[in-house]
This record gives structure tokens, C-alpha cells and sequence, in this order.
């Protein structure tokens, strides 16, 4: 059977009241798209002083001021909250969207943002081992009555999380990040969806990379999703596409996106499909204006339906 192509939408969170968060996600669902993911940062990058909205708060905003649209996170910092409290939260969040979460993990990376809240940032080999055992927190408590384990960085004791979540055994987990040795080992264990990172030309050797941890790990490739966190400059013009490309120039990863008219992005994101790509979190190269939104729902939407 062909997996159904989805799309949700990146949404970061920074500069952004809860007005624009909410009448942004009514419009999501409006048009049919699958979910909304948002970011978890305390500040921006670039302009620290900016509003920033905290990612598990904005998440159960959400939760009630939506029916149908599935809400994510892209991605929770591994570092910022005990385990036992995530998955405390993230139960929680099931329940009050009846089961429309979607659980999005990484390990952390800005280490200015670490140092200025008073986090210690580990190297990369621990944080990546930390995240590990957050996930197996993570589902042990979503799955047993009382949970205990012993890490190397966490331990439980007969610990409860009730209720449990909707979504059984647990909403699904997405793990995005390409280290070879570590990272995908830790997807190929835990995830249900890799969100492979922007930069698709190098797609293929890391799936070749995660499919050898799998088979190491006894676990079935296709019991995993891919998705690609994917920048798009769509207009009905070559000259609309082009003031949105050189707008979404101010993004860091907009190299790796794609740009066109609505024909020649349903072409990009089929050669991708075709690869096993079947998830895309897409943020549009304008900064998520409406008549983007708009144009990609009425337009590349249904060829994927």
C-alpha cells in the first residue's frame, strides 16, 4: 500500500504573538493541512530581544483553539526539561487534543542559548546519549503502570504518568538530525518518523546509513517514516518567486529549498516521493505568508491527495 503524502507547516515561534499562532493554525486547518510544528527556543538567534513564545505553552494553546489539525513540535530540546516532566506534558497535551500530538525530539545545538539560561551544554556524544535515554523515559512512562530506570544520566523510581496518553502506544515520535554514528542509531531504535534535515542531495547515503542500523538494531526500515524539513518559494510568476527567493535568502537553510510555480514544485516534491520521502514540514520562503499558504493548499495540495 502507497503511504499518503502529507504536509504540515514549520512554524517558528519567534516574533510571533499568540494571535498571529492561533489564526495561523485556524487557517492550517481550514485548508487541510495536516499539522502544525513549532519550535522550541527561549530566544531568537538573531534578534534575542524578540518575543518568543515558549514551544509546550504555544502547544497547549493549540490544543484548544484547534479541532482536527495535528500539533507538533520541531524540535524539543532534549536538555530543557526532565524526561519524567516531558512525558508528563506531552500525556497531558494527547488528552487535550484527543490524541493530535505529535512528539518531535532533538538534542539541542545553540550553546549561547544553553549558557544564557544556565543549562550546561555537554558535548555532542553526550547530549546525544541523554536523548536516548530521554526517549526511552518517554515511552516507558507512556506504557507502564509504574516505571522505573536506571541511566547513566536519568534514573526513575516507580514512577506514574496518568493519564496516559490517547494515542496508543504513544504519539508518534519524530527524531530529526544525520549524524551517522550516533543519531541515526538512536532514530533506527526510537523513531517513527525521521525528519530528515534540509539538505536532501546527501538523502540517499544517510537512508543507505539508517537502513545499516536498523538491520543492527533488528528493526524494520519501513515501521519508519521520512520526512524533510523543506523551505518552498512558491508564486503563480517567475517574478513573485524570485521577491519571495530573495527573501527567504535571510534563512539559514534556504540554499537546500526549492522554488517555482505550482507545477514545478508538485514536479520537485514527486522526484522526492519517489525517493521515499513521504512527510514534508514545509516553510514558506516569505516568512509563512497567507498567499503562500493559500496558493500550496489550492494548488500542489491535490496532486498528492
Amino acid at each position: 500500500m502507497t503511504q499518503k503524502v502529507e504536509f504540515g507547516l514549520f512554524s517558528p515561534l519567534a516574533g510571533l504573538g499568540w494571535k498571529a499562532v492561533s489564526e495561523r493554525a485556524a487557517k492550517l486547518e481550514k485548508l487541510g493541512y495536516h499539522s502544525i510544528w513549532v519550535t522550541d527556543h527561549f530566544w531568537n538567534r538573531g534578534v534575542p530581544e524578540a518575543d518568543v513564545l515558549e514551544c509546550t505553552s504555544a502547544m497547549s494553546a493549540l490544543a484548544v483553539a484547534t479541532e482536527k489539525l495535528r500539533i507538533g513540535s520541531l524540535v524539543l530540546c532534549n536538555s530543557f526539561r526532565n524526561p519524567g516532566l516531558l512525558a508528563k506534558v506531552l500525556a497531558t497535551l494527547d488528552n487535550l487534543t484527543s490524541g493530535r500530538v505529535e512528539i518531535g525530539l532533538g538534542a539541542g545545538w545553540m550553546e549561547e542559548e544553553y549558557r544564557a539560561y544556565g543549562y550546561e551544554f555537554p558535548p555532542t556524544g553526550a547530549r546525544l546519549r541523554q536523548l536516548d535515554e530521554g526517549v526511552q523515559i518517554l515511552k516507558l512512562l507512556m506504557t507502564e503502570k509504574r516505571a522505573t530506570f536506571e541511566g547513566r544520566y536519568y534514573k526513575l523510581s516507580e514512577a506514574y504518568c496518568s493519564p496516559k496518553p490517547i494515542q496508543k502506544p504513544y504519539p508518534p515520535i519524530t527524531i530529526g538530525g544525520s549524524g551517522e554514528k550516533l543519531m541515526l542509531r538512536i532514530v533506527a531504535k526510537h523513531a517513527d518518523r525521521w525528519n530528515c534535515p534540509a539538505g536532501y542531495r546527501n538523502f540517499e547515503h544517510k537512508f543507505d546509513v539508517l537502513k545499516q542500523h536498523c538491520q543492527a538494531t533488528g528493526r524494520d526500515i519501513n515501521q519508519i517514516n521520512i520526512s524533510e524539513q523543506l523551505l518552498v518559494c512558491i508564486g503563480a510568476s517567475d517574478t513573485e518567486v524570485e521577491e519571495k527567493w530573495k527573501i527567504a535568502q535571510r534563512l539559514p537553510f534556504w540554499r537546500t529549498g526549492i522554488k517555482g510555480n505550482p507545477p514545478q514544485i508538485i514536479e520537485h516534491l514527486r522526484e522526492r516521493v519517489r525517493k521515499g520521502i513521504t512527510f514534508f514540514t514545509i516553510i514558506f520562503g516569505d516568512m509563512n505568508s497567507n498567499q503562500s499558504i493559500d496558493l500550496f493548499a489550492r494548488e500542489v495540495m491535490p496532486a498528492f491527495a
